[in-house]
């Protein structure tokens, strides 16, 4: 299985830029300390919200209920043994955020 590894910056709140099918697109990640979780969106290049505030779980695709013709074609997804992602999984390997195109 193909896919691409997206980094999650070492901050409460981010914004990367991804390219993704010819189209660059702004992904969101926010920690919420309060509830020890991350959460996630997709935006157009303008800061534009396509999808927001989706909660980070592993072994989910994370856009399988947003169907959306904005979003690139394909799934969201982390990488992960564990039953959540922590604050700092990301930072230290412990998880991967990546997209998965669609089969080809």
């Amino acid at each position: 299985m193909k896919y691409t590894i997206i980094s999650v910056p070492d901050m409460n709140d981010s914004f990367s830029r991804v390219v993704l099918g010819g189209t660059a697109y702004l992904l969101r990640f926010t920690w919420n300390d309060t509830a020890q979780r991350w959460m996630w969106g997709v935006y157009n290049s303008d800061r534009t919200p396509i999808i927001e505030g989706i909660r980070v779980v592993p072994s989910l695709p994370l856009n399988i209920f947003c169907g959306r013709p904005e979003l690139p074609t394909g799934a969201f997804g982390v990488i992960c043994e564990k039953e959540s992602v922590g604050r700092q999984d990301f930072l230290n390997g412990t998880a991967q955020f990546v997209f998965i195109p669609p089969e080809e």
